[in-house]
Parts: C-alpha cells; sequence; structure tokens
C-alpha cells in the first residue's frame, strides 16, 4: 500500500514547500522498496549500471543527503562518507552484505538528522566547508539540488521495481 504521497500544499511558505517536496520524494523511494525480497533489493537489473540497485539507489541517497547537509553545510569530516572515497566512485552506492531493511534503516535516520540540521537553519545561511567549492551554496539551494536529486533517483527506483516484478505506480 502506497504511504501518504501528498504534495505540499498550495500555498505553502518557501521552507514548507522545499521540505514537503524533498520529504515526497524520500516517501516515494521508500515506498518503491515496500515487499521487495533481499535478492530483488540487491539485483541489478541495468546491465551497464550494476551498482543501480533498489539497495544501492536508498544507500547512495543516504549519503547525498549526509554529503550536502552535514559535510558541505555544517563543515562536517566528510572521511566517515563513501561518496568521498576517491578509490572507488561506486563506494556510496555498494550494499554487499546490506540487508535492504538495514540500508532503509541508515537511510531514514539520515532523513531525520538532516531535517534538524534544516530546521535549525535559515535558507540563507551559507555552507561552511572550507575544502569545497559547492559549500558556498545556501541552504536554499542545497535544498533544491536534494529535492532535484532525490526524485531523479525516486524515478530511477521507478524504473528499477517495475523491471524487477512489474510494480509501478506513482500514486
Amino acid at each position: 500500500m502506497a504511504p501518504s504521497l501528498d504534495r505540499p500544499p498550495f500555498q505553502a511558505d518557501e521552507r514548507t514547500a522545499l521540505i514537503g517536496w524533498l520529504d515526497l520524494q524520500r516517501r516515494i523511494l521508500r515506498w518503491k522498496c515496500e515487499g521487495l525480497s533481499e535478492a530483488d533489493a540487491h539485483r541489478s537489473v541495468v546491465p551497464t549500471s550494476p551498482m543501480m540497485t533498489m539497495a544501492g539507489l536508498v544507500s547512495h541517497m543516504r549519503w547525498v543527503e549526509h554529503t550536502w547537509l552535514e559535510v558541505l553545510f555544517l563543515g562536517g569530516d566528510e572521511t566517515q562518507n563513501p561518496s568521498f572515497d576517491e578509490t572507488d566512485e561506486d563506494a556510496d552506492w555498494r550494499t554487499d552484505g546490506v540487508t535492504l531493511r538495514q540500508v532503509l534503516a541508515e537511510y531514514e535516520a539520515q532523513c531525520v538528522r538532516s531535517d534538524e540540521i534544516v530546521a535549525a537553519a535559515s535558507l540563507d545561511d551559507v555552507g561552511r566547508h572550507p575544502g569545497y567549492r559547492s559549500a558556498k551554496a545556501n541552504l536554499r539551494w542545497m535544498l533544491i539540488h536534494l529535492v532535484e536529486e532525490t526524485g531523479r533517483h525516486a524515478g530511477h527506483a521507478d524504473i528499477v521495481r517495475e523491471l524487477l516484478d512489474g510494480t509501478k505506480g506513482y500514486y
């Protein structure tokens, strides 16, 4: 059964709209994983993109949120984030030996942490990490980017899920 997939209110203020659209895309990504077996969650259906599994998509998005809000915005330590592993460009997509349940729980925890960071800051606040040009963006820009990237990968999840077992649907 689909979770609540309501869009933000038509007359929402900027923060409510941004968070509402981001949360909708997050819910869609999680919803696409409902009812999957472990084998299907880790099965690649795109021969030219073997890391694009449902578990891989969720793992990647967990680390995307961490990158933008904990590392670039807050200025945190990137060494704990596999996205910054220069020896393996797909490190944040790898889920070998990790259950879908665990990947989803880690993503959920990261989303909660991201929401806390956003709630405590102004949309005009600028990132603090001195080592990355992208940290010069303000929180508004970062949230718009997170809406875009989460939506993009939720669309990938639509296709991957349909290729796995024929399940499709947005609402």
